[in-house]
């Protein structure tokens, strides 16, 4: 069923088409289908609308603003075929709006959009995209679901169907067109900051899960609600090897023979596309050196010759950028390549003006341009947007039932999910929880909301600074899951955040884990859990022999042997999301115990891949029942990332340490601070008054940091910008082109670079970079430290 009541027939009154032709016959909805409109009737749709397009409209369907730039007037003037909100985006600067002015919002610009136009050309309705990863998280009383490495570890594909329908039908609400899911990466090392955006490290799993969020998302194909009511268009992304980067470096590089990688990073997509998915979304990550969003080779080559995908392909958050020769508004060579539309956050009319010229200048044949345009018109014409009677989304079903924004059935399927995503990796006995027990409840997590729900949770990164109350209007927090189970059956429950106590517990829950992140900003140099609240409770629970259960909270499997041997039982919670009840009910033994792990478990701490290799403690598939309370024996703490290491400063906090000097071109630079030989160095402000220095290199200058000190140099840095020419390091002999890395890492804020020996020698005395084009870095600290051995160069 289309969203608009009734779609023209092709040929019939196609000059009218979006301007109006009253007394047309018309097809009603209830008996075509978009999927039932021949490729005839399509063609001939499309055909006429481009034809009578200008140049400036249709390179505006291939353009997506931002809703924190992009303006209903704008859009009057521009047209642009979509725009987005993104993680930090809200309605007239509101990232907290309620979902009435999202659906304001969505209102003004479609009728910008539809304005008429002069003569003949017709107003093509733009469409609204957001990434809704686990449910329509941006908004305010929206249900929010386990993220996907826990949807995986359930290994039910007709929840995550379910899912998919709920999420739409809450997008519906706001009335918003377009999910920017799901994700279908295939993450094979979890030091990656977006490990749980993915189903799984086993491409079959992530491929089976990812098409049902495709068919729940938008129907199955050849279904009477295909893209109709309470569907939305779905988005396969990220195309493709974002998950397999090499040491995780969210946007970096992925290297090795071509069918190899295809074998593990492109398997999800044959199979999404299979299931009808309307748009596919380009990655960051670059394969063998060449950026995703400009390879052709892959783009159109594989996605499109190979693998027979028809829709769309839509860019990544300015990632056009970061083709070699592009700028965020001037990159002809990703059209080229086959994007088909950009996502430009915040230069929508500068690109415009650039590619207006290209294709003038015939940079950019006017086929390319018509067949992108075609593809988004083609989408839109299956989406029902796109007729006479097409409506403003208030108008459209669901629009405006606010009531639906986590309505009960929608919670209940939230937490089956959650139960079922629930992993047991260890249990001496003590679940399920005891009837009439006397229950603790420790751990600043176990009554944060916005913890168990991680990133892209209201904002981009979440966090837990959003309180249940204000934020998460209708959610179950963890503490009140086990509380109000705990008075079911007959017991009590007590919240005490530090675990301290007066009556001794029959039980303790210690509820920890990771403080919510996304994207880069998740990236780690190794699995090693910092934050020690939840193992010091365990091991105070241990001395004082009260038995304890371990719920972790985190986006990835990491090392917890530490954890493990304190706790009598340890379940692997992922990031569950709004609805805490699901975890009560594991540990209550209300439902059994099925969740298995998508990812293997790593024994060690140095964040190599395991990947199922001899390095999991556990591997995929693994996952215990509440009756398997066989012992698990001791496991290694031993970690060289943990624990005192000899350390070194030489510089911190705005001063070079003594015996330390800085030199350029041979001249030292006293405190690191002045101008030598083409190299400018100033003091700034990072946490207090100038504790940093920002660095500028001219043409062929380098600096040399030299002193007394063993071990790797560990550099807190901020690099803006990408390199314009080649960077080096050196500590003494070898030397080592890191270009490709800091261009990956720049423009992602404050970071930590450590050179060992990897990319020094053995024998380092001193550390130089150098470069042969003018950089500007930031650097706040430098030291020298022990790391354990074969500890790889990261940045």
């Amino acid at each position: 069923m289309l969203k608009s009541a009734r779609l023209f027939a092709a040929g019939v009154c196609l000059a009218g088409l979006l301007s109006g032709c009253a007394g047309a016959p018309v097809e009603t909805a209830n008996t075509v289908a978009p999927q039932a409109l021949g490729e005839t009737q399509e063609s001939g749709l499309v055909a006429d609308l481009i034809s009578r397009m200008s140049l400036e409209r249709k390179i505006a369907q291939l353009i997506q603003p931002q809703i924190n730039s992009v303006t209903p007037e704008e859009m009057r003037q521009y047209r642009w075929g979509s725009y987005l909100n993104g993680g930090n985006g809200g309605p007239y600067g509101d990232e907290f709006a309620p979902a009435s002015e999202w659906l304001r919002l969505a209102d003004e610009m479609w009728e910008a959009s539809t304005a008429p136009l002069p003569g003949d050309e017709p107003a093509i309705p733009t469409i609204w995209g957001t990434d809704a990863v686990h449910g329509h998280t941006n908004v305010i009383g929206a249900t929010i679901f386990p993220h996907n490495i826990g949807l995986g570890a359930t290994g039910d594909a007709d929840l995550v169907r379910q899912i998919g329908a709920a999420t739409a039908t809450e997008i519906e609400v706001t009335g918003i067109d377009w999910n920017f899911s799901p994700t279908v990466a295939v993450a094979r090392d979890d030091r990656w900051g977006r490990s749980y955006e993915s189903y799984s490290e086993d491409p079959a799993i992530v491929a089976k899960m990812g098409a049902a969020l495709v068919e729940g998302l938008q129907g199955r194909k050849g279904a009477d609600d295909y893209l109709g009511r309470g569907r939305v268009i779905a988005t396969a992304k990220h195309f493709f090897g974002d998950g397999g980067t090499e040491q995780g470096v969210d946007q970096g590089d992925v290297n090795g023979d071509i069918e190899a990688l295809k074998a593990v990073h492109a398997v999800p997509y044959p199979v999404a596309i299979e299931a009808g998915v309307e748009t596919i979304m380009a990655s960051f990550n670059s394969i063998n050196g060449t950026k995703m969003h400009g390879n052709k080779e892959l783009l159109t080559g594989v996605l499109r010759e190979e693998m027979g995908f028809e829709g769309l392909v839509v860019g990544d958050w300015n990632a056009h950028g970061q083709i070699k020769g592009c700028t965020v508004s001037d990159c002809p060579q990703a059209l080229l390549a086959g994007l088909d539309i950009y996502m430009v956050p915040d230069d929508a009319v500068a690109l415009h003006k650039s590619l207006m010229a290209q294709v003038e200048d015939g940079t950019i044949p006017m086929a390319r341009i018509d067949e992108a345009v075609a593809r988004v018109l083609r989408v839109k014409q299956r989406a029902g947007l796109l007729g006479p009677d097409a409506v403003k989304p208030s108008a459209r079903p669901n629009a405006g039932a606010y009531d639906k924004l986590g309505m009960a059935p929608h919670r209940a399927v939230a937490r089956e999910a959650v139960a079922k995503s629930q992993v047991i990796l260890k249990n001496d006995g003590v679940l399920p929880l005891k009837p009439g027990a006397n229950i603790l409840v420790a751990g600043q997590a176990a009554d944060s909301i916005a913890q168990a729900a991680g990133g892209w949770t209201l904002t981009w990164q979440g966090g837990r600074e959003l309180t249940n109350e204000q934020y998460f209007p209708g959610a179950t927090s963890i503490w009140r899951g086990i509380e109000a189970a705990a008075r079911e059956s007959g017991g009590s429950a007590t919240l005490s955040v530090d675990g301290s106590f007066d009556e001794r517990p029959d039980v303790a829950i210690v509820v920890f884990g990771e403080q919510p992140y996304a994207e880069f900003a998740g990236d780690l140099k190794n699995m090693v859990f910092g934050d020690e609240e939840g193992l010091e409770l365990l091991r105070s629970f241990d001395a004082q022999g009260v038995p304890a259960v371990a719920v972790f909270l985190s986006g990835r499997p990491m090392w917890m042997n530490r954890e493990i041997n304190a706790a009598d039982a340890f379940v692997a919670s992922w990031l569950p999301g709004s609805e805490g009840g699901g975890v009560a009910d594991i540990l209550f033994g209300k439902v059994p115990a099925t969740g298995k792990l998508p990812f293997s478990w790593p024994a060690r701490c140095e964040g190599a891949p395991v990947n199922g290799s001899q390095g999991a403690l556990f591997r995929v598939g693994h996952g215990r029942s509440l009756a398997d309370t066989s012992p698990l024996g001791s496991l290694d703490e031993s970690c060289g990332f943990v624990g005192e290491r000899a350390s070194a400063d030489w510089y911190v906090n705005g001063r070079l340490s003594a015996g330390i000097a800085a030199l350029a071109g041979g001249t030292e630079l006293p405190n690191l601070r002045g101008e030598a030989g083409g190299v400018v160095a100033r003091g700034i402000d990072k946490d207090r008054q100038e504790d940093a220095r920002e660095i500028t290199f001219g043409p062929n200058a380098s600096l040399t940091l030299a002193g007394a000190g063993e071990g790797a140099f560990v550099i807190t840095y901020n690099l803006a910008g990408a390199p314009a020419g080649t960077v080096q390091v050196s500590g003494g002999a070898t030397v080592t082109d890191v270009t490709s890395r800091l261009t990956v890492a720049s423009g992602k804020g404050w970071r930590e670079m450590v050179l060992t020996e990897a990319c020094l020698g053995a024998d380092a005395d001193r550390l130089t970079i150098s470069t042969n084009a003018p950089l500007t870095i930031a650097i706040s600290a430098i030291a020298r430290q022990q790391l354990p051995p074969g500890t790889q160069c990261s940045f």
